[in-house]
């Protein structure tokens, strides 16, 4: 296991960037990744504007990988084809679970109140 920890912090030696640092912006911006998708949703739902939520719910989803390309150095080409490709399908994912969960909100109105 200690060997493990001096390879992975080794790591961020070698490419400039603090594993630690990395790792905890990517789990402290789930939540926050969260509430801008719940704003979002709140928002179609009342027929509001909703460019500020997907800005807020895209900037949390990539800062992690923000800091990895501003911050870090001698980054292997391949390794921003990986962060891509995850970007481009966790943006997909997102995309698909927020279409989701807007058309479960319109069908929940319309039965709500079937005479409006």
């Amino acid at each position: 296991m200690e060997s493990f920890v001096e390879w992975f912090m080794g790591l961020g030696m070698q490419y400039g960037v603090n594993p630690l640092v990395f790792g905890a912006i990517y789990v402290g911006a789930i939540p926050f990744f969260t509430l801008s998708v719940a704003w979002l949703v709140r928002n179609a739902r009342r027929g509001e504007g909703i460019v500020l939520p997907v800005l807020s719910a895209s900037f949390f989803f990539v800062s992690a990988y923000l800091y990895l390309m501003i911050v870090g150095e001698n980054i292997p080409w391949w390794v921003y084809g990986v962060l891509a490709g995850m970007v481009g399908y966790g943006g997909w994912a997102a995309f698909r679970d927020i279409r989701q969960k807007l058309a479960a909100a319109q069908s929940t109105e319309s039965t709500a109140c079937p005479t409006c």
